[in-house]
């Protein structure tokens, strides 16, 4: 499947999108991240992704990833115009609207995985550890603070760099399960072997994923 995925002259396609198991579609992520730190990274012409454009999108994953101008999604995965859904928000988490987002990625457009993208040197994951209150971020930080709590209960209150990117990775499957119980259409999918949900933490400064089980 990578390879039929490497040959496409423009976007994928609704048939190619079929065949896909939530498998290939997380092997084709992984890949897309190899592709980028090698600097393999594919070309497709330009032209031909927007004339598939005009006869609709058959993404093969969504992603949810933080806002964070240092993790360029489509750059991360090598990925081109029609193949990820992309929901960003400062510190990834799932809200309401975000999760329906991701509803209609799968159960409507077809989308075989979800990825929750995490990232070291998260200014929210920081913010929440430090208890920031101030508008709205109130709110969005008060999603992140059970993996705060979870990881200041492990290794401590210091806000150390280790700490706070152990605690994105705590967030990212916090968030996971989240969409989980949040969404009974997701967690259908999921049980029926039709989406996979995973979790990743990209590093900023070296371009790599870690994968969480």
């Amino acid at each position: 499947m990578i390879d039929r995925y490497l040959s496409l002259d423009g976007a994928m396609g609704a048939e190619m999108q079929s065949e896909l198991t939530p498998s290939d579609a997380v092997a084709l992520l992984k890949d897309g991240v190899r592709r980028s730190t090698s600097g393999k990274v594919s070309v497709r012409d330009r032209q031909s992704l927007l004339n598939d454009a005009a006869g609709g999108q058959f993404p093969y994953a969504a992603v949810l990833s933080c806002i964070d101008s240092r993790a360029p999604v489509e750059q991360i995965f090598d990925a081109a115009s029609g193949d990820l859904f992309v929901a960003r928000v400062a510190g990834n988490v799932a809200s309401p609207d975000l999760v329906a987002s991701l509803e209609y990625a799968t159960k409507y457009a077809g989308s075989k995985a979800i990825l929750v993208l995490g990232h070291t040197r998260c200014g929210a994951v920081k913010g929440a550890w430090a208890g920031l209150e101030d508008g709205h971020l109130t709110g969005l930080l008060g999603r992140i603070q059970p993996a705060v709590k979870s990881t200041k209960s492990d290794r401590g209150e210091e806000g150390s760099p280790a700490n706070l990117d152990a605690c994105s990775a705590v967030n990212v499957r916090m968030t996971m399960e989240a969409l989980r119980q949040d969404s009974a259409i997701l967690s259908e999918l999921e049980s029926k072997g039709d989406i996979a949900i995973v979790g990743g933490v990209y590093d900023v400064a070296t371009g790599e994923v870690s994968w969480l089980d």
